[in-house]
This record gives C-alpha cells, structure tokens and sequence, in this order.
C-alpha cells in the first residue's frame, strides 16, 4: 500500500490536485495514510448527508420513525403552509431527492432564513413524490429536523454517544442554521483519519471494536435501491445512481462525495476503504486519481 500511496503523492504534486490528506485501509492491514498539509479538521461538505442517512437509519432502529413515514406526519403544524402534493412526500423521498421539490438550497450558499423548513414545505413540486431525482440539501436538512422531533436531540447531539463517541471522534463541529439545527447535508468538520474510521464502519456493516455501532440491515439498504440519476449533468460521475445518502460508485462500490474533493469510497469487493480531504480544483481528476489507487488493489 506505500507504493501505492507514493504514485498518488506523485500524482497530486503533478497534477496539483489539492490534496490535503489521504487514508487506504485494507481489511486485515493497518491504515497507511499521506498528509500533503497540517492534520486539520475540514468542513466535508455534502459527505455529511451520509451522517444524516445513518442517523435516520438508528432512529429507525429504535423505532422512533421508518423511511416511508410521510414527513408532514412529524410536522403536522405546517400542513397549512404546505404547497399541494407535499403532504405526500416521505422520509425516504428527502434522504434520496426525489421528493419532486423546486426548492433549491446549500448550506454553503444561504444561511439566512428565518426558518428554512417553512420555506422548504412551502415550495411547490415540479414533479410527483419519487419520481424524479433533484439534488438539492433540502431533504436532509428536513430529514435532520425530524431526528430533532422524534428523538429530543438535535443532529450532532443524537450521534454523539451512538456514532462519535465509539468512533473517538471528539467534540466535532457541525454548523447550525439559525434555529440552532445542524445543517445536516454539510458543514460537518472532521480530519482526514477520522472521516476513514467512518469508512471503515461502513465496511464493517457497523461493528467498531466488537460492538454493533450502527444497524447492519440499514448499511445494507445504502446501495440496495438507488435512484436513477442519468439525467444529472454536473458530472459523468455522478450519473450511477444514489442511494440513502451515498452516490454509487464503480464496480460495486459506492462513494461520499463532498465539495472540492472531500471522498470516501467504500469498496466491499476488495475489503477497502478510501478517505480523502483536499481543497481542489481539480475535483473530477482528483477522484480519477483515487480510482487509479482502488484499480491496483487486486
């Protein structure tokens, strides 16, 4: 695996991909990793919606939700405010983006609304619930604000003792709207190494250290029905499909995918894992170089 790594540290110096860190686990291999600049937290971006998925998936767990609930079912009060059709939209719609909204929102983009799940109910659908996929971080920042409702616990609070904690991520940051809600489809800060422990869990089917961290049947469902994405047009890679809040990947595998170049790609095939940090420019020839490392561990 150094060799390995070596090649993409010529690649990034080349290339000027931007990297700032990369992580390689192999099951049954201690972690080799790269650092191109300091081991700082970074803001991962829309990797964070793969939080907010697995943070639905242990509520669901816990039998506090399911991902077919209708979210206005959790937010009775905004049926009022509610454009026609919305009444039907479902969890799993959010989670996936295929919940016909027109309303377009990034957390990177906007903060500023007063409260943006009004905004969010009362935009009107350009297309029926499920039938068309829309990427947007609307859904997840609404599928965060229904964990907050059925579990009294915001986002980062909910995960802390169920995920942070036995990962040893300590006292992450996760920014908030102004409600106090955390953003849910980004904004999440994590270092290179800690972002590939969750790789690894995921790999794992949930299990860290012996004990069953996440629910191994949710894992399952990531990549199990994906949403049809070949309409997207900002970027081939991202025409494969989506799943609950992973994007699928060659060959089996399937990827977290952040801005300017925050991946992991979790590849049950070859029992590996690949974590990257970066502020790139260069996105799709970063991720061709990380599929270059995964094509040689055959």
């Amino acid at each position: 695996m150094d060799a390995i790594l070596d090649d993409f540290s010529r690649a990034d110096r080349e290339r000027g991909l931007g990297t700032y860190g990369i992580q390689l686990y192999r099951e049954g291999q201690p972690p080799a990793e790269r650092r191109f600049r300091s081991d700082d937290r970074v803001n991962l971006y829309s990797v964070s919606k793969t939080f907010t998925s697995v943070a639905l998936g242990l509520a669901e767990a816990e039998g506090r939700l399911t991902l077919d609930d209708r979210f206005l079912d959790h937010f009775p009060e905004l049926r009022t405010l509610a454009a026609e059709g919305v009444a039907e939209v479902t969890l799993r719609q959010l989670l996936t983006m295929t919940s016909g909204t027109s309303h377009r929102w990034f957390a990177h983009e906007r903060v500023d609304a007063a409260d943006l799940l009004h905004e969010i109910v009362a935009a009107p659908l350009v297309a029926a619930p499920g039938s068309r996929f829309a990427y947007t971080g609307s859904g997840p920042y609404a599928i965060g604000r229904v964990i907050a409702r059925v579990t009294g616990a915001d986002l980062r609070s909910y995960l802390m003792p169920r995920l942070f904690g036995p990962l040893d991520l300590h006292n992450p940051a996760w920014h908030t709207c102004p409600l106090g809600y955390p953003f849910a489809e980004s904004d999440l800060f994590l270092r290179t190494g800690e972002l590939a422990r969750f790789g690894r869990l995921l790999l794992q089917e949930g299990r860290w250290q012996d004990r069953e961290v996440l629910p191994a049947a949710y894992l399952r469902r990531l990549t199990a029905d994906p949403v049809d994405t070949g309409a997207v047009t900002f970027g081939e890679r991202y025409t494969h499909g989506y799943g609950l809040g992973v994007w699928i990947d060659r060959g089996g595998a399937y990827r977290m995918d952040g801005a300017y170049g925050q991946y992991v790609i979790v590849d049950p095939a070859r029992r590996a894992v690949v974590a990257v940090t970066a502020h790139s420019e260069k996105e799709e020839d970063l991720l061709a170089a990380v599929h270059e490392l995964v094509d040689r561990l055959e």
